[in-house]
């Protein structure tokens, strides 16, 4: 959503400009020629930025700084996000950064191995795109046979059963649900008939290794290659909604505050 981030900011900047510019070169000048009258009304135009411009300053700086939502448009990260959910994302974790520049100028922390993020894919630098860290800096990463393995190490695999979808995802249903144990972070994927994006890959200095939960079913870095950190948007934190007009209920409750794992 770059149009609503730019057009934020730019909302933001213009509001306060025209109050500025009026407190500096007309206000006084409203206040001196109306000695003995009432106290003058601003003109429409400034009483509104003077209106508007906190609020949308305090949008802003929460959206970029804080914690942003964003709506889970496909089923690549199915099962643990489904179509439809919205979730919470956590904007400081990896650092601070400037609204539609998305350039880091307070670094926090980095991600770790496990953890759900939002980010700008190099191919698609306007869209906002979610996966799951599988590799850090340094680490070989390979998939093979729907497992994958860390620097020679498979992670371990519990079979659950078999999936069945709701709503958009319903062309999920049959396919394996499994348990990855991805370092302290278990969380379920699912795993379709062909193991797709097999290879091995070794990832650079300041890149990330992504995959989606949906492993037969996930544009991620087996395709397309690695995540620059440069693109990171934030942590997926919670679900704080659920809509789905095409599932059987519309909005399940039952979502709403699950945590990301």
């Amino acid at each position: 959503m770059v149009w609503f981030e730019t057009a934020l900011v730019l909302l933001t900047a213009l509001t306060g400009l025209i109050w500025l510019v009026d407190k500096l070169f007309f206000a006084n000048k409203r206040l001196a020629d109306a000695i003995g009258e009432e106290k003058p009304k601003d003109p429409p135009l400034v009483d509104y930025s003077k209106a508007f411009f906190p609020v949308l300053a305090l949008v802003l700086g929460l959206r970029s700084f804080v914690a942003e939502p964003f709506r889970i448009p496909s089923g690549s990260m199915m099962p643990t996000l489904l179509i439809g959910d919205f979730i919470l994302v956590n904007k400081y974790d990896y650092g601070l950064r400037w609204p539609i520049t998305n350039r880091k100028f307070l670094s926090i922390g980095e991600p770790q191995r496990g953890d759900v993020v939002v980010f700008r894919p190099p191919q698609q630098p306007r869209e906002d795109w979610i996966k799951r860290v599988i590799g850090l800096p340094g680490d070989v990463i390979s998939y093979s046979e729907h497992k994958v393995s860390i620097n020679g190490r498979e992670l371990p695999y519990r079979v659950d059963g078999i999936y069945t979808g709701v709503g958009q995802g319903i062309g999920e249903t049959g396919d394996a649900l499994l348990t990855e144990g991805l370092a302290d972070r278990p969380h379920h994927v699912l795993e379709g008939v062909e193991s797709l994006g097999e290879g091995q890959w070794t990832v650079p200095a300041g890149q990330y290794f992504v995959m989606g939960d949906n492993r037969g079913n996930s544009e991620d870095s087996r395709f397309w290659g690695f995540l620059p950190e440069a693109n990171l948007r934030g942590r997926a934190m919670f679900i704080w909604l659920n809509v789905d007009f095409s599932a059987e209920r519309k909005l399940d409750w039952s979502r709403i505050g699950t945590r990301i794992p």
